[in-house]
Formats: C-alpha cells, structure tokens, sequence
C-alpha cells in the first residue's frame, strides 16, 4: 500500500468496499488537554503520554541552568503499529488541511514571536 493513500482508501480496502455504520459511544469519554507528549517505543507497541510542560525559572549564581521543564503526563495511551501509522495518516490529513486553510503553523518558538511583532 503506498503512503500516500488517504484514511478512505485504506477503510475501503480493508472492509471490502462495503458500507459500514460506525455509532461511537460517548459516554465514558474524558476529555483532557495537553501541549505536549512523549512517545515510548517497544517491538509490541507505541504507548504515547500526553501532558503538560511547565516552565519553571532558576535562580542560579554558577552558571547552572536557567530555567527547569517539568513534564506532568497525565493521561497514557497505548496503540499498536498498525493503529499508529493509521493515526499519523490522519493526522498529516488534518493539519495539511488545517495548514491549507490558515497558513503553515510554526513549531519553533522564537520564529512565532518574530511573527507576531511585525
């Protein structure tokens, strides 16, 4: 299959053409919020922890560092190989789309800031 295939066209090989009725139960759904997330890897699965990063500066008199990240992972989600190049496929569909309509999102920081001081 290439990579190149969209989500839909993999769901239509995979189900044979047929239509299919999904009905997603959402009642046991917590929703939480992240800005950032660690991958870990083994041959089995990817599990992915998603959290918050805070900064927290430091007072320091020897040159030490400034400043010290704290990752809070509150919430762990475990998926298999499979599953997970399903997710970056969709992903990449959304955000390029995301990205069509509002423009490219930029990761770094420090450009953003240039950005919004013009």
């Amino acid at each position: 299959m290439s990579e190149n295939s969209s989500v839909e066209e993999q769901a239509a090989q995979q189900t044979g053409n047929r239509k299919i009725r999904l009905r997603v139960d959402q009642r046991e759904m917590e929703t939480t919020y992240a800005n950032s997330f660690r991958p870990v890897t083994s041959s089995e699965e990817l599990m992915l922890d998603f959290g918050i990063n805070q900064t927290f500066p430091i007072n320091t008199e020897d040159g030490g560092p400034e400043a010290e990240i704290v990752f809070n992972a509150s919430s762990r989600v475990i998926i298999n190989y499979f599953t997970a190049k399903r997710l970056a496929m969709a992903l990449g569909q959304i955000v390029g789309k995301y990205e069509k309509e509002f423009g490219e999102i930029e990761l770094n920081a420090a450009n953003r800031k240039k950005k919004d001081s013009e």
